[in-house]
């Protein structure tokens, strides 16, 4: 065994378990302070420990693989760390460079599970582009100045221990080793290298050993559970971030094409062409109307139905909002189908879900001049209001080469001053935007829509605020009512109240009463607890995409309660439909009203990044699959227990449902490219 006493050996033994302890310690920080599960008392308790030993057995792949470079540098035959200089100094500034980058890694990936609720993944790459605005947030949200303390002290202090395993191992006298004794190390060494890069020692299949996969995490169901199991290291640079993202597979599209025109209802049907576009006339639900009206889109950022005391949140923050679901159309099953605000934004624009896996559609520049609905009310002045800067994920790029004649006001033309990165605050836009509206000239309609931000880090609420009041209550009591905490909740309470001063604004403006209100969350984000909701949508990973909306016309629409399952490209054709206007549509929105009653259904991305999970969403029930088609379940939706696969019960709905829900994913892949605008076609 005089291999044993290799100096090399045990400098890079001890590097593993160094690094091994480096990233069990980040997890151990991730699971305490950063996780959605209680370690402590989480059950059942052997799928806990499975799920920690899978995240660790990463761990050790990393480690290992950090480690190769080093290994190379020691065993090169002349010029190796323990005869050069120069090597040396080259193993040094690598060990320095890689432990900043990797524990840089951990930080960012922490923060991104902390707000999204999502282990950093390629979608990522999304925020780079915005590099300035990221950059200003997390100035805003997080005492970057701690963390960045911390991150380099973390990094120095493994970088000492390195230099201190160095000098108690290469330095030292060396011992004499024979050729065979040598050849016999390497070859353990090899096959413990192997297992250790694998990540297994049991059920490996000689001619075909499978390595352990970012899947194996979860196995469980439990998506929390299993975000414990990932590295995000591993997860973010190789499982995620450099998957290619193809921009749809035609023949499955050809496949799924008579479901998805029957599904929609496009008239003349032709599967070689793929043509899903049906024009729509004047429907006989359509409002009697002498004016037509004008119509007003509010996105509210961020924003939880759980949060909402309508839907039956204990703590009332909504008053404003709950007023106007009782008093207009209220949709109690209302779901984005991709979470995210870009992908919000392009979705309610051009009636098609944003399904790209790595980047938002609203950042390829081949696709954001789209045909939209919002072109089809024809007489009426557009404007776009967005009380920071529109260029955040290209959104400025959609709205201008989307909408015609569209007049985009942004940061820079507001008179308010900016409260935080995301420019003036939800009061000071609304207040601006009812100055322009009530300016206009009374002989043309308007279509607006406003796009709010302040519901989100890092949940300013303005010194300008003037009879809204901060309530803290205790921490304990918001958080076990969906709220991460109290800047959350009054940040809530903020944008309930600054649209209760809209509303009051445009009753003094004389715009109320002839306009038409569309409310609408644009994603939810981490929740804590939501007891007063049905389990499902926390256990299934549908609580946000599940958000508020509200059709408001207190003039026009007499109260009414949709609990059909609407989606949130259903609001364009919705909202065309009542004012009686003809349309082409091309997309998967639908006129709730012409459909109402009949199949029913949201498709949905319940995680995002290079592995989709997909689902739909009916009143009854809720399919959950792979992206591509695999491991599909059927789940009830007011079930007390809706993990629960029902498929074998409802078998008949469940092919059903499982083969709209494939289709309507790979339809809204192909109509991202399909619906783009010819240059110099107008509509």
């Amino acid at each position: 065994m005089q291999w044993l006493k290799s100096r090399r050996l045990h400098f890079l033994l001890g590097g593993v378990v160094l690094l091994f302890l480096l990233f069990a310690l980040l997890r151990a920080v991730f699971i305490l302070g950063f996780s959605a599960i209680d370690a402590l008392s989480y059950t059942p308790r052997d799928t806990f420990w499975k799920t920690l030993l899978i995240g660790l057995r990463f761990d050790l792949r990393l480690a290992i693989i950090a480690m190769l470079p080093l290994a190379l540098l020691c065993f090169l035959p002349r010029f190796n760390v323990l005869r050069s200089r120069p090597m040396s100094h080259l193993a040094h500034l690598y060990i320095a460079v890689g432990l900043l980058l990797v524990i840089l890694i951990y930080i960012l990936d922490m923060g991104h599970y902390q707000y999204l609720g999502v282990r950093l993944n390629s979608t990522a790459w999304r925020y780079v582009a915005d590099a300035g605005i990221s950059s200003t947030m997390l100035w805003q949200s997080y005492p970057v100045v701690w963390i960045l303390l911390g991150w380099l002290s973390t990094a120095a202090l493994w970088f000492a221990a390195f230099i201190l395993l160095e000098r108690y191992t290469l330095q030292r006298a060396p011992r004499p080793i024979s050729r065979r004794a040598a050849a016999l190390g390497w070859s353990v060494m090899v096959v413990l290298t192997f297992l250790g890069l694998l990540g297994r020692v049991t059920d490996i299949n000689p001619e075909n050993p499978v390595p352990l996969r970012w899947s194996d995490a979860f196995f469980s169901g439990d998506l929390d559970l299993a975000a414990i199991g990932l590295n995000p290291v591993i997860f973010f640079l190789y499982d995620t971030a450099w998957m290619k993202d193809e921009p749809y597979d035609r023949e499955l599209v050809t496949q799924y094409y008579p479901l998805m025109a029957d599904y929609l209802g496009v008239g003349n049907p032709n599967r070689e062409t793929l043509d899903f576009n049906r024009h729509v006339g004047p429907q006989p639900h359509r409002l009697a109307l002498t004016n037509p009206p004008n119509v007003i889109f509010v996105m509210l950022e961020s924003l939880n139905a759980s949060r909402l005391g309508i839907h039956g949140n204990p703590l009332a923050p909504t008053p404003n909002l709950d007023r106007i679901a009782r008093e207009g159309w209220f949709f109690e099953r209302f779901f984005v189908p991709v979470t995210g605000t870009a992908k919000t934004v392009w979705a309610s624009i051009t009636g098609t879900p944003d399904v790209t896996q790595q980047e938002t559609a609203t950042r390829n520049p081949l696709i954001t001049r789209q045909h939209t609905l919002i072109n089809a009310f024809r007489g009426y002045d557009k404007l776009y209001m967005i009380g920071g800067s529109a260029g955040w994920a290209n959104m400025n790029a959609l709205v201008r080469q989307s909408i015609d004649d569209v007049k985009l006001y942004e940061e820079g033309y507001w008179k308010g001053a900016n409260v935080d990165v995301w420019g003036v605050s939800d009061l000071q836009l609304f207040r601006e935007a009812d100055e322009i509206l009530r300016n206009r000239p009374t002989d043309r309609p308007f279509f607006a829509y406003i796009q709010t931000a302040g519901n989100h880090r890092p949940y300013t609420i303005p010194s300008d605020r003037e009879s809204f009041e901060v309530l803290n209550l205790p921490e304990g009591e918001v958080q076990k009512w969906s709220f991460t905490g109290n800047d959350q909740f009054n940040a809530v309470r903020f944008l309930d109240y600054s649209i209760g001063r809209f509303l009051e604004m445009a009753q003094a403006g004389g715009y109320l009463d002839n306009s038409i209100f569309v409310f609408f969350g644009d994603h939810g984000t981490t929740i804590t607890t939501q007891p007063h909701m049905p389990p499902l949508y926390e256990q299934m990973w549908l609580e946000s995409n599940h958000v508020p909306h509200i059709i408001y016309a207190p003039g026009l629409l007499q109260p009414r309660i949709i609990e059909d399952a609407v989606s949130l490209v259903d609001m364009l054709p919705t909202v065309a439909g009542l004012v009686g206007l003809p349309y082409d549509n091309r997309t998967q929105g639908r006129d709730y009203q012409a459909s109402a009653g009949r199949d029913r259904a949201v498709p949905v991305v319940l995680v995002e990044g290079a592995f989709p999970i997909i689902g739909l969403v009916t009143r009854d029930f809720m399919v959950k699959m792979n992206y591509d088609g695999s491991d599909a379940s059927l789940h009830a939706m007011d079930s007390a227990t809706p993990r629960d696969d029902i498929s074998a019960q409802h078998p008949e709905v469940f092919e059903r449902l499982r083969q709209l829900t494939r289709g309507a994913y790979e339809s809204a892949r192909y109509m991202l490219y399909d619906n783009v605008r010819k240059s110099g076609v107008t509509e």
